[in-house]
């Protein structure tokens, strides 16, 4: 029996092992008026703020979080529910440039923008260009990988200290080509993901494809395995599980949406809907594709832009996946879940208001369809979701440069589940005035302003 045979020899077993017992309650109790102080006060209710928080009251602070809806209520709710450990490779880099142009003619292509927002994009787009030269692709490269790294060490006790553990998938992620060519075009990127420590297994012909993912279409000829890479049953469950264990540890979780922050000389004010306000000795953004609004009021600028993605989830997909499954050359995986499976991916920029194009989710599922036959498509729940994302494809985790009583950590793109508990750790060390495991100077927030 080979390696590869080995570790698929009981995943059925696997898929249908239920997750740790169901926590269907995301919404939150409003934060009273007498809870107006806080110690550390985490803004954000998503992935990174509730791994933020619940490190934190492991390290013996006081602990509170307000979001402005729910538990998971945004990007961690409906994404992939991959642990990208070896995603190291940036967004912004020269292959996107040469694909873009084609892909933007495609109004529902793995990149999308919309014309009505060129206007107000064209300064993120015009950082994004200067992100993609070489140069620069090889710095972000290296502070990506590193992250990455941190991320994969300290994974595993977030997700025992959630409680979580059994959420865990360990197989792999298999990326698709349809031709030779498709392939040969990848193989730079792979050398540098080795160069990086990345492990992974070239695969050539539809037999080797069978024995990995059985049922897929004669169309694709070559595939890279990457045993690296992990998932999770379901990304909802996973931050309800961290909701509760930061309960558990005595912090407070409430709901209230933060318009502004004001350094005050003994406190940070944070001024909430309705006219309240809460005061903190020590305040953690991580409000996703919105932080950069509540950054701004305390005077840093930082370029955040929203990509949108968009997903189906299957409930009865008809459709025996074994891991989860990567279409670079149309930007869109498929993953299972405890629920189903999950078709999504792509870009669309667009911003925060426009209403969802669902029919971008359409076209996902459709080519995914193609790819695998005998997909039940019957029954499927769309979504879409604001993935907060930076120029040069690293998150903003740091000091805020217009005050140090701020800490900064959002922009996670699409590695936010990902850099989760690397995340959660920097942020303690920084609220402990500790040195940090990663040097921050590359995720500085203030580095597109020279702060």
């Amino acid at each position: 029996m080979s390696r590869l045979e080995a570790r698929d020899r009981d995943w059925l077993t696997r898929l249908m092992t239920p997750p740790s017992p169901a926590l269907n309650e995301s919404a939150l109790p409003p934060l009273a008026a007498q809870e107006n102080t806080a110690h550390v006060l985490v803004i954000g209710a998503g992935i990174i703020g509730l791994a933020t928080a619940l490190r934190l009251l492991q390290e013996g602070h006081q602990v509170t979080v307000i979001d402005r809806s729910g538990v998971a209520a945004e990007a961690s709710r409906g994404n992939a529910g991959a642990f990208a450990f070896s995603d190291v490779l940036p967004l912004a880099s020269p292959g996107i440039l040469r694909q873009a142009p084609k892909w933007l003619l495609d109004p529902l292509g793995p990149l999308s923008l919309r014309p009505s927002y060129l206007p107000r994009i064209a300064p993120w787009l015009w950082r994004f260009w200067r992100a993609s030269q070489p140069s620069q692709v090889a710095a972000s490269t290296t502070a990506q990988a590193a992250l990455l790294r941190l991320s994969a060490q300290e994974t595993p006790a977030m997700l025992a200290a959630a409680g979580a553990s059994a959420l865990l998938r360990e197989d792999g992620a298999l990326h698709l080509y349809e031709s030779e060519a498709e392939w040969q075009a990848s193989a730079a990127g792979w050398a540098l993901r080795q160069e990086h420590g990345i492990a992974f297994e070239h695969l050539h012909g539809q037999a080797a494809l069978a024995r990995l993912q059985p049922g897929l279409s004669d169309r694709l000829v070559a595939g890279t395995f990457v045993p690296g890479w992990k998932t999770i049953a379901d990304p909802l469950q996973l931050c309800l599980h961290l909701a509760q264990a930061v309960q558990a540890a005595g912090g407070r979780l409430r709901q209230a949406q933060a318009l502004s922050l004001r350094a005050g000389p003994r406190a940070v004010s944070v001024q909430l809907q309705g006219g309240g306000s809460v005061q903190a000795q020590q305040l953690v953004l991580c409000g996703g594709a919105w932080s950069h609004q509540l950054a701004a009021s305390l005077g840093d600028k930082i370029p955040l832009e929203t990509e949108r993605g968009y997903n189906t989830t299957l409930p009865e997909p008809g459709f025996e996946l074994r891991r989860q499954l990567t279409f670079g050359g149309h930007g869109f995986v498929v993953t299972p879940l405890s629920c189903g499976i999950r078709v999504g991916g792509a870009v669309e920029l667009g911003g925060l208001r426009a209403p969802p194009n669902f029919a971008r989710a359409d076209a996902l599922l459709a080519k995914a369809q193609a790819f695998m036959p005998g997909l039940n498509a019957q029954g499927g729940k769309q979504w879409m979701g604001f993935r907060p994302s930076l120029p040069d494809s690293l998150p903003a985790i740091g000091y805020a440069p217009a005050d140090q009583r701020v800490i900064y950590a959002f922009g996670h793109g699409h590695l936010g589940l990902t850099q989760s508990a690397a995340t959660a750790k920097l942020v303690a060390e920084l609220v402990a005035g500790r040195s940090t495991s990663l040097d921050l100077k590359p995720l500085r927030p203030g580095r597109f302003s020279g702060r």
